[in-house]
């Protein structure tokens, strides 16, 4: 094994400009650590915003990544042995320690998710960060497989909405999906989405309205901050809102709750930090067995190398996405 990898460096905070291939040292293993061969990235928005500087405990140069797939090829961990498939999430991953956009990365064995499965590596790293986020998202509604119920999803086209589409339909929940552009209809669609409503920056009501005149039962909310008042509004007195997307933001300013949330409405979160490692590994291994068997459908953008990450971030940037973007090292 080289002594040497190409990794995408941030080296300051700033456009996709400022992410650089560089040949760094391969990190030295150390206990509690393993080394990763990386196979896959997807990434994120967090990275988006890391790179752009509006994570305060990130320090620069990073390799960012907050999640891979890829093959143990040095393993301090008798549990996961050399030569395990492996996928990693979160955990300060690309933030607090060098991530996923690299040859190779060192991550704490806590993180590690043994994985057994037949799929491309290009699809299986679509699916780590979106689709646990998507099933922790869904159980935090309350949403069971085999359930009744009607699910709008706030953000349909970002990764995590397009899985979310593709779980709830996959086990025959009624969905409505949104997106801000026409051009994005026919994706959702055929994601599995059982109503695509156009978001035009105006009050959802009336849309939402003409397809459940009660409104929907549960609202997924992944634009975040921009949206959430108007979702409360929205979802069937009685029913849950749960917050997972920052697309729109972090913090929520002048917000009342108790003039705010209607009474009986619940509102929820779910942060996929709750699903990594250990907890997340029967999850993962389930979505996966599921992808495999045709009853989830992985939405893979677009597979590019390390060398166009810049972009990547911009394609991202400019929301034109639709599903996960996957860098393949």
């Amino acid at each position: 094994m080289s002594t040497t990898m190409r990794a995408a460096v941030c080296v300051r905070a700033g456009g996709p400009e400022v992410l650089e291939i560089r040949e760094l040292p391969v990190p030295e293993v150390r206990d509690g650590w393993s080394l990763v061969q990386v196979k896959g990235v997807g990434l994120n928005r967090s990275e988006l915003r890391t790179r752009q500087g509006h994570s305060p405990n990130v320090t620069f140069p990073r390799v960012l990544g907050i999640e891979c797939v890829g093959v143990v090829v040095t393993s301090t961990d008798p549990e996961v042995p050399d030569g395990t498939t492996v996928a990693a999430v979160m955990g300060e991953m690309g933030r607090a320690f060098d991530g996923g956009y690299a040859e190779y990365a060192l991550l704490p064995n806590t993180l590690l998710m043994p994985i057994t499965t037949t799929l491309p590596w290009e699809v299986l790293a679509a699916l780590p960060e979106t689709y646990l986020t998507a099933q922790g998202s869904l159980d935090a509604l309350g949403i069971m497989p085999g359930g009744a119920g009607r699910l709008l999803i706030r953000g349909g086209t970002s990764s995590v909405g397009m899985a979310a589409t593709s779980i709830a339909s996959g086990h025959g929940i009624e969905t409505a999906v949104t997106t801000r552009r026409q051009s994005k209809i026919a994706a959702l669609a055929a994601a599995g989405a059982g109503h695509v409503l156009l978001d035009d920056g105006g009050s959802l009501a009336a849309s939402v309205r003409d397809v459940w005149p009660e409104g929907p039962d549960h609202v997924l909310d992944l634009v975040g901050t921009n949206t959430v008042v108007d979702s409360l509004h929205l979802v069937r007195r009685g029913g849950t809102v749960c917050v997972t997307g920052s697309l729109s933001g972090w913090t929520l300013a002048d917000f009342e709750p108790i003039a705010m949330i209607p009474s009986g409405t619940r509102l929820t979160a779910f942060h996929s930090d709750d699903i990594r490692g250990s907890a997340g590994t029967p999850v993962l291994q389930r979505v996966v067995r599921e992808v495999e068997a045709g009853l989830y459908r992985p939405h893979v953008d677009r597979v590019l190398g390390l060398d166009d990450i810049v972009a990547a971030h911009r394609h991202m940037e400019n929301n034109e996405a639709t599903g996960k973007v996957v860098v393949v090292p």
